[in-house]
């Protein structure tokens, strides 16, 4: 399970570290969410994630709201989803989910960046069927014990709670996530280091070191792609 929370820390560190890419990121993915249903995150649940996500990475309210008015108003800007998913050096697998108003830009850009960096991208299947969709949630000032007896107190069903680096990580499936969260909330727990939808490898590579800097190479070139908004991967990085 440690190998989990490090990657899912590696990837949020390095995303962190570029704010403006971020919060652009995350001001498509509300207007989309709130423009597919209600701009209301009380009745418009794929919006509260978003945004429950939005704070662990501090967007700034100003981003939120402005997303959330332009979903609102006039805009008729259609954006798809899309998942691609392809292969790197040694076993590596990567998994890349899309929004985007220009498909063939997309999918342009992402199968160059696999290819200029010693990727391929492979078909829709060939790699989704090694990843678990995942709610994660990191608490702290609360021991192992507790959450799980919160959990249970709130009738939630979740995969796991571990204590990592002095954070409680809560695994769950992802039609869980409101009830962990709810579960946390009601126990007092207003936030969270980690709150996330998201993809994790059920076995992780550890890339030979001739090939780790092509492979991180690739990662942030894909991560710095406009209409990219995750990238999800198998490789363990050593320390």
């Amino acid at each position: 399970m440690g190998r989990k929370w490090n990657n899912i820390k590696e990837k949020k560190a390095s995303k962190d570290a570029n704010t403006s890419r971020i919060y652009a990121k995350f001001g498509l993915e509300i207007y989309v969410a709130a423009k597919k249903g209600e701009p209301d995150p009380e009745s418009n649940r794929a919006l509260r994630v978003v945004l429950e996500r939005a704070k662990t990475y501090n967007v700034p309210k100003a981003i939120i709201d402005r997303a959330i008015e332009k979903a609102k108003g006039s805009s008729d800007e259609i954006y798809e989803e899309l998942r691609y998913e392809g292969f790197g050096p040694n076993g590596s697998m990567v998994i890349v989910d899309a929004l985007t108003n220009n498909v063939n830009r997309t999918a342009s850009a992402v199968r160059a960046a696999f290819s200029k960096n010693g990727g391929n991208m492979g078909v829709n299947g060939s790699v989704a069927y090694m990843f678990d969709a995942t709610a994660v949630f990191g608490v702290t000032g609360k021991t192992v014990d507790e959450a799980i007896e919160l959990l249970i107190e709130a009738d939630v069903d979740v995969r796991d709670v571990v204590e990592e680096e002095e954070t409680v990580m809560v695994y769950a499936e992802p039609d869980q996530f409101h009830a962990v969260q709810e579960a946390f909330k009601s126990a007092g727990v207003t936030e969270f280091t980690v709150a996330e939808l998201t993809m994790l490898a059920q076995n992780y590579v550890t890339l030979p070191e001739d090939s780790v800097a092509q492979f991180e190479k690739m990662i942030d070139t894909l991560e710095d792609l406009e209409d990219v908004q995750q990238v999800y991967h198998n490789v363990e990085f050593e320390e």
